[in-house]
């Protein structure tokens, strides 16, 4: 067998918990090194999967040989931390969003091409099953030509989510709010799904907790297919539904709620079901964990990098959705809507 492939994790906090989780699951990787700013509870993340911790970057990139990081630090320092890596040739795996901006998703991208690394963005959905049945059923005309498509992220977040952050709810380090950081993987979905958008109306709205940036945001959006579409994104809505996105074409209509695709009707009769067994055990439980969907995407990255192919979302797809939710703030502000996205 090939020698493992060797990550570092830049980042201590959950999520990047759930990448050091995530690898370990591959037969094919391990983590060796992790950095975080408070070294207590890097050390901590690092013992438990046998790797070192620093708690200074440069520390980090010296601590191990590596292949590739994981970047999972607070979203505005995606690019920074992801363009120390690059510079280093190290090839680059970013959670959500690749960067608060397009213009600093452009730098991270550009740093990436001259390297000549591979650069990926953590949009775990693209790889769940029933998300990627949908995505088949729009690829090969299933659905006929998209008419209207229906997105909604009515989660909830109590306010100590917020208030015991230093990061989230700040358009520093957050860059946004229920849709930056939350409805962001929905966005992304309805891109893939429904392709570019070309003009849209905007509203976001702090209507709850006591933050800087909105709690909710709803859009028209004009695609450049011709379809049209809503989208609605929030953390107040207690306490919390699954995201639903609803697709209509000229032949039939799809119902994805959370990660199960709960409703396919087809005019010519036919009818399909979720990919996964509908059995009542599956029905009450999440389809996917949360380890398991990131393990996924690892499992992708590797293989891009090591056999040369795109990952399921590269830094120019990750960059889509901070577009278009860049230009929903800009609608927002300007109280207008927004052509030529």
């Amino acid at each position: 067998m090939a020698d493992p492939v060797r990550v570092g994790l830049i980042g201590a906090g959950n999520i990047s918990g759930t990448h050091a989780r995530a690898v370990s699951e591959l037969r094919d990787a391990r983590v060796v090194a992790v950095y975080g700013p408070a070294l207590e509870r890097a050390r901590r993340l690092a013992d438990a999967h046998g790797a070192t911790a620093s708690d200074t970057l440069e520390r980090f990139f010296g601590s191990a040989p590596m292949d590739m990081v994981a970047v999972g630090t607070p979203s505005g320092l995606h690019g920074e931390h992801g363009a120390a890596a690059a510079r280093r040739g190290l090839h680059v795996l970013v959670e959500k969003p690749i960067e608060i901006t397009t213009e600093r998703a452009d730098a991270l991208i550009a740093e990436a091409d001259r390297a000549q690394v591979t650069l990926g963005v953590i949009f775990q959905d693209r790889l769940k099953p029933d998300v990627r049945q949908l995505k088949a059923l729009v690829d090969d005309g299933s659905l006929g030509r998209l008419i209207l498509a229906r997105a909604q992220v009515p989660w909830w977040r109590p306010p100590e989510y917020y208030r015991d952050s230093r990061w989230r709810g700040t358009w520093r380090l957050d860059g946004g709010g229920a849709l930056m950081n939350q409805g962001i993987h929905t966005v992304d979905v309805l891109l893939w799904l429904c392709g570019e958008v070309s003009g849209l109306a905007g509203r976001a709205a702090t209507q709850l907790h006591d933050i800087e940036v909105e709690d909710t945001a709803v859009a028209t959006l004009e695609f450049t297919s011709g379809a049209i579409g809503t989208l609605e994104a929030t953390t107040a809505a207690y306490p919390g539904r699954p995201r639903r996105i609803e697709l209509t074409g000229t032949e039939g209509t799809a119902i994805l709620e959370g990660d199960r695709l709960i409703a396919v009707d087809l005019r010519n009769g036919r009818r399909m079901t979720s990919a996964h067994d509908a059995s009542p055990e599956n029905v009450s439980s999440p389809i996917v964990s949360d380890a398991s969907a990131h393990r996924e995407v690892f499992a992708d990255f590797i293989h891009a990098f090591t056999h040369g192919t795109r990952p399921s979302c590269d830094g120019r797809e990750g960059r889509r959705s901070v577009q278009l939710i860049e230009a929903i703030y800009e609608s927002s502000r300007l109280a207008r809507p927004v052509e030529g996205i």
